[in-house]
């Protein structure tokens, strides 16, 4: 231990930060545990290769380190990077999920965010590490006081909007207020009205409403919505509407149906793009993605199952992408009314589920089982000790007689997406061993969500049209806090079992203000046993992330598992 070197970055540090310092030193952190939380705290790359250096383990590359210091993002250093030293030009064809909304603001679905986030930048950005760390974009730091209650973020300079206006603090500014009004799914009650102040051109200051450990991820590509438009947009335009980003790619053509045209931004603050352009091609399903892409139609994939994408593994002419994520399905039951509102009825249907089982035939064990809370085993402070859920029969049947019902019938709704029909059907048959019976409905991915998963109205509380069982899908977020809040607290934005629990809002609550990564855990394992104990969703397992390219195309590409994809730095082989 080079207690010397650890003494000077313990004395900069503010007090969040000298938190994860201790932590580490002592132990309580793993080193990339370490990492991700003090890039989370505002600590320079630079910092956190020496402190991991000075506690006896191998410091981060110094290439990263010079980059994080020169104030670069990695898709600006690694776009720069690859146009001295790869081919320049040409057009990739990407395969992806059709969209249902481009609305920056109110879009909900993979295939918007994965539109939207090649023209428009989020204030902190993805990196090509892995599917948790954040890094600089559109801020070049932040910083937060004592207590996680204020946030300062720099504002990188010199960035412009496609359109040829200057960036300034002002739009971010605008954004936060759009996003407040609408109802963000990971600021809502975490930012109120007037909470981000333009301190100067550059500099945004954030006051919440509590404290927030885990700020800066509310503001990153893991919360989709949070994409950075002009202080003149207006929430409802749509990218096709009013193409004005500050991103690597500029929009050129966009049909819902078919697809969506980019070519590159030549003022981009991180240099130029290898190549000249992108071409998004859309799809409603993953097997003609993949059949696309055996037949040169496609060079890259930005999402497909083990299903029907496992021979791409094996391709020698593919790269892929394979990333353990906390990718899942949520069960949703109504707990408010009809056949689900009482919690024993919404228990049996999750002890029909033969985890293990779903996870070898959806993912053949390209899986994590999950154990019917959103806490990922790979997040830090996820608690191992509350017991795993297992298949139970009879435990089913019991908690049936306990709640007085029979024949119980209900009609299981699925968007057409991935695996998702697939697990409907194997569900339906899990549940008939303890007498429930499943009618399978699916359903393109536009009626879904807007009939069944999370109707406009009634608007108060949201999702309150919501049918009484169903599956959705949800992205891989770094943290858990949009699941917590959107889908899981009172009156959230995405909460369609209607579950309203004092004791879960009372625990992630603790979770927000847990500034310290045991107190983090602490209050993870309250949120879990509670969930369990009241299983509002069911939520069998925790999925790999597969994504994908032709080697006609260099690296590095790299993807959040929430439906973007970054192409700054790719080229053609020479």
């Amino acid at each position: 231990m080079d207690y010397s070197e650890l003494d000077k970055h313990r004395r900069s540090a503010v007090p969040l930060q000298l938190d994860t310092i201790e932590a580490f030193a002592a132990g309580r952190l793993s080193r990339r545990e370490f990492m991700q939380r003090a890039a989370i705290l505002g600590l320079s790359m630079g910092a956190i290769s020496a402190i991991v250096a000075a506690c006896g383990g191998t410091p981060a590359s110094a290439g990263a380190s010079a980059a994080a210091s020169a104030g670069a993002s990695a898709a600006g250093s690694a776009a720069a990077s690859a146009a001295g030293s790869a081919a320049v030009g040409g057009t990739m064809r990407v395969a992806a999920q059709k969209p249902v909304k481009v609305d920056p603001v109110a879009m909900q679905d993979l295939g918007g965010y994965g539109i939207t986030s090649q023209s428009f930048e989020f204030l902190c950005a993805l990196t090509p590490n892995n599917l948790v760390d954040i890094g600089p974009g559109l801020a070049l730091k932040w910083t937060p006081n004592a207590d996680g209650t204020v946030w300062k973020f720099d504002l990188r300079q010199n960035v412009k909007w496609q359109d040829g206006t200057p960036f300034t603090a002002d739009d971010v500014v605008a954004t936060m207020e759009r996003l407040v009004t609408a109802g963000n799914s990971g600021l809502k009650g975490v930012l109120g009205p007037g909470g981000a102040v333009a301190t100067d051109p550059n500099t945004v200051t954030f006051t919440l409403l509590g404290a927030n450990g885990n700020f800066p991820y509310l503001v990153s590509v893991f919360n989709a919505q949070t994409l950075i438009t002009p202080k003149a947009y207006a929430a409802g335009t749509t990218l096709d509407k009013s193409p004005n980003g500050t991103g690597a790619w500029k929009l050129t053509k966009y049909d819902p149906q078919t697809g969506a045209s980019f070519v590159r931004n030549e003022d981009w603050w991180g240099g130029k793009t290898p190549l000249d352009g992108l071409e998004f091609i859309f799809f409603d399903a993953t097997g003609p993605m993949v059949t696309a892409y055996q037949g040169d139609q496609v060079d890259a994939i930005i999402q497909f199952d083990i299903l029907t994408g496992k021979n791409l593994l094996d391709d020698p002419n593919f790269t892929p992408i394979v990333a353990p994520a906390a990718l899942h399905r949520q069960i949703w039951m109504r707990c408010d009314t009809g056949q689900f509102a009482k919690k024993e009825v919404r228990q049996a249907l999750a002890y029909t589920f033969d985890r293990p089982a779903l996870v070898q035939q959806l993912f053949q064990g390209n899986a994590q089982l999950g154990n019917d809370h959103v806490i990922w085993e790979g997040y830090p402070y996820f608690d191992s000790s509350v017991p795993q859920r297992k298949q139970d029969i009879d435990k089913a049947k019991s908690l049936l007689s306990t709640a007085g019902v029979s024949n119980l019938t209900a009609t299981l709704h699925a968007g057409q997406l991935l695996e998702i029909p697939d697990l409907a059907t194997l569900l339906k048959s899990q549940a008939a061993q303890a007498g429930i019976t499943l009618n399978v409905a699916v359903e393109s991915l536009d009626t879904f969500y807007g009939a069944q998963w999370c109707p406009d109205k009634p608007a108060d509380p949201p999702c309150s049209g919501a049918a009484e069982l169903g599956i959705v899908d949800y992205g891989h977020r770094g943290t858990p806090d949009v699941y917590l809040n959107a889908a899981l607290k009172s009156k959230g934005i995405w909460n369609s079992s209607q579950y309203n629990s004092t004791a879960f809002d009372d625990a992630f609550k603790g979770f927000q203000t847990s500034v310290g990564v045991d107190a983090q855990k602490a209050a993870c394992n309250k949120i879990e046993t509670i969930l369990v104990e009241d299983t509002p969703i069911g939520l069998p397992y925790f999925y790999n992330y597969l994504a994908g390219n032709s080697k006609k195309f260099n690296g590095p590409l790299y993807a959040s598992g929430l439906g973007q994809m970054v192409f700054s730095a790719a080229s053609k082989v020479a």
